[in-house]
């Protein structure tokens, strides 16, 4: 067995490393070869412990654990081949020789991982053992009949073929990948290129996740540094809602390559300073210009690698990041242009905290405040998952959130990118129904900066049809399998989305304008110290006002309306900032409102249903003349001076462009920065709103305006 002798399960450790000038980490040279100062090194200490105290790290007997299982799992693949090898024939020296190697990537491999985190498992068998038969039924068998092994889900058509299971109640993902070897040694390089000699794409996909973990570890110049900061960035991601490689957000890998990207552009920085400078980097970076640890490998092998010039499908990844080990691909191409839109806002927040920080403003703990999604817009799509009983629900559930990223997808397309759509990568429950129950919710607002026509309206009916039908294509489908999509509003969320159980006062609102005027104060002088009084004053009497009147009754659950003659049924769904949600319907029309806490029956009418945006009720984008002057104003504090010492222009330049020079198809204009550093090389920073996105914030903010309970569903 092939696994990791560090505790965490990472590689060993390398001793420090200070990286001198002449030395060149990745595909360009350092932006700073600082050390840590005193203030930093202060800061990193309170940074391991608030990670520490947040109970990121496993306990000793919960890793001994995960090395008792990996034994055992090393135990059960070894057993399975040899039974194979004599099964067909092979001489007894051969069925003692037959062997099978586990490996580990991912979190565990790269030494981040948390307590109850899954363990990413590959196995690698001889070439007579296949993965359509052997692995996915005789393997799979085997588990079964396992009183250790629970949860067992095989998923052979996901683009990754995998098992998952519980193994003594620790998560694992199982691949499984066949090599050109009748036997597989004990101490095989899975490195080296030689394994990928003689096998075809999906094996290539397996093996790739271990060749990754391995080259990211051998180019970083410092483990332990990249580990913790890995840690607090995963961390910091979960928290912001941007974790999530299936809804079009980053997972695991990528924020890996991210982190190890700023570790070889600050060589000889300590964890606080390279969290510091991953959000000052990414805020800056001009996507789609491609992340990448080391050149990209061509190979006599011939199996395809990231290449724009090539591959015309390359061309449309709007965020790539590169994996270092042949073949190169890019681990992000899930993302979109919404959850890109939405992951740059995030960056933006983790700047500006990290400044507060570095001024002794802010504690670490005031960077991991979690993202409050249920405030930051008043319209949502709502996709209800059910089905008979949990087992069902594990594969049903898995199924339609593997495609949810085709909603977003498809709703981009269908309204030219105007209607943006923030999938939301956390699940919820409705324990109060009799069937099993999941749920998923994505944002949705008109595209900032854009000007609509008076009474645009946004079709939508054809994009959630077409999504359900090929939710409907499960080839796994059940009776009591179902999926509703449903438009809600802030004001009618579920109480069942809440983590106590009811709505909490909306303060947030009223402190996220408060503290975007106090930016702009700040940026413009010190004399608006008092006005800023004033304002934090009449925000106090606001809130009073407001507690003070009597609360409106929130449903417990989202109301559905459901047409009874689809013929008479022409309704449209309105975002509206000034006037809220509306449900126009014609005259005649016959609809009755039903409770989602009951089932919907199959075939329920999707005619007249529209996403409408007025124009009076669009996003309002940001005067540009406010943004301009919301740039730093910490350079009397002597910040930006240590920044500018740090950061060169060229370097920086150079680290997001390097990449792209031999591209043909990357055009000029995402060659050069997105705005050029001034002469003292200080960043033009925008001020983010602390919790709520500065559209919903503008536009989305009518709570306290009476509406019309309307909504469309759209069932199975």
């Amino acid at each position: 067995m092939v696994v990791s002798d560090a505790p965490n399960g990472g590689g060993s450790s390398s001793p420090p490393l200070v990286v001198e000038q002449t030395n060149t980490l990745g595909i360009t040279k350092p932006i700073s070869l600082a050390g840590p100062t005193d203030a930093d090194l202060h800061r990193n200490a309170e940074l391991e412990k608030f990670l520490l105290d947040s109970g990121l790290y496993e306990s000793n007997e919960e890793a001994a654990t995960r090395r008792e299982v990996l034994q055992r799992l090393d135990q059960t693949v070894k057993s399975w081949v040899k039974q194979l090898t004599r099964q067909r024939g092979y001489t007894d020296q051969m069925v003692e020789d037959a062997n099978a190697v586990i490996f580990t990537f991912g979190s565990y491999r790269l030494g981040v991982h948390g307590p109850g985190a899954d363990i990413d498992t590959l196995c690698v068998g001889p070439s007579y053992v296949n993965r359509e038969e052997d692995f996915f039924i005789i393997l799979h068998n085997i588990l079964a009949e396992m009183e250790e092994v629970t949860e067992l889900q095989p998923v052979p058509d996901a683009h990754v073929p995998v098992m998952k299971f519980k193994f003594q109640g620790i998560s694992i993902d199982l691949l499984y990948a066949s090599i050109s070897l009748l036997v597989v040694p004990e101490d095989l390089d899975i490195s080296h290129g030689s394994v990928l000699y003689d096998v075809d794409e999906p094996t290539v996909r397996s093996l790739n996740g271990c060749r990754v973990a391995d080259q990211i570890l051998k180019l970083v110049p410092n483990v332990e540094h990249f580990r913790t900061t890995l840690r607090c960035l995963k961390f910091w991601a979960k928290r912001r809602g941007v974790y999530s490689n299936v809804t079009g957000f980053l997972g695991g890998v990528n924020w890996a390559l991210l982190v190890a990207r700023i570790c070889q552009l600050y060589p000889n920085a300590i964890p606080s300073m390279l969290v510091s400078r991953f959000f000052r980097v990414y805020t800056q970076w001009r996507w789609p210009n491609p992340v990448m640890l080391c050149t990209i490998e061509e190979n006599e092998l011939g199996f395809p690698v990231w290449d724009p010039r090539r591959n015309p499908r390359d061309r449309y990844h709007i965020m790539p990041i590169i994996t270092p080990a042949y073949p190169c691909m890019n681990s992000s191409y899930n993302v979109s242009a919404s959850t890109l839109r939405v992951m740059k806002e995030q960056f933006r927040y983790g700047n500006k905290i990290c400044d507060e920080i570095e001024l002794n403003k802010a504690q670490w703990s005031a960077l991991f405040q979690p993202y409050f999604f249920f405030e930051a817009y008043k319209n949502y799509l709502q996709v209800d998952i059910l089905a008979a009983d949990n087992d069902d629900l594990l594969a049903w559930k898995g199924w339609v959130e593997s495609r949810l990223r085709q909603l977003t997808l498809k709703i981009e397309r269908d309204t030219n990118g105007m209607l943006q759509c923030h999938p939301y990568p956390h699940e919820y429950a409705d324990t109060s129904r009799h069937c099993a129950h999941s749920a998923f919710f994505m944002g949705l607002q008109r595209k900032e900066g854009e000007k609509g026509q008076e009474g645009q309206q946004f079709d939508i009916r054809g994009t959630v049809d077409e999504f359900r039908q090929e939710i409907n294509m499960y080839m796994y489908w059940k009776p009591g399998m179902e999926i509703f999509v449903s438009h809600v509003r802030r004001k009618q969320l579920p109480l069942f989305v809440f983590p106590d159980g009811y709505k909490r006062n909306r303060m947030s609102r009223h402190i996220s304008h408060s503290a975007e005027k106090m930016g702009e104060d700040a940026a413009k002088s010190n004399l608006g110290s008092s006005e800023r009084s004033v304002k934090r004053k009449n925000d106090h009497e606001m809130l009073d006002e407001k507690l003070g009147k009597p609360e409106k009754r929130a449903s417990i659950s989202p109301q559905r309306l459901v047409c009874v003659s689809p013929e008479s049924c022409s309704s449209q769904m309105s975002i509206d900032g000034t006037k809220g949600v509306r449900l126009a319907k014609n005259a005649g029309t016959k609809c009755e409102i039903k409770s989602s806490n009951g089932l919907l029956e199959n075939g329920i009418s999707t005619e007249g249903a529209y996403m409408h945006i007025s124009e009076t009720g669009g996003v309002h984008p940001k005067n540009d003349s406010q943004n301009s002057r919301c740039s730093e104003v910490q350079n009397e504090n002597g910040v930006n001076r240590n920044k500018a010492g740090e950061m060169d222009l060229d370097c920086l330049e150079s680290a997001e462009t390097a990449s792209c020079k031999s591209l043909s198809n990357c055009k000029e204009s995402a060659v050069d920065m997105d705005q050029r550093l001034d002469n003292t090389h200080n960043f033009q920073r925008t001020e983010y709103s602390d919790y709520v996105p500065t559209a919903s914030s503008q536009a989305l903010n009518c709570e306290e305006d009476e509406f019309e309970l309307n909504h469309m569903t759209f069932g199975r």
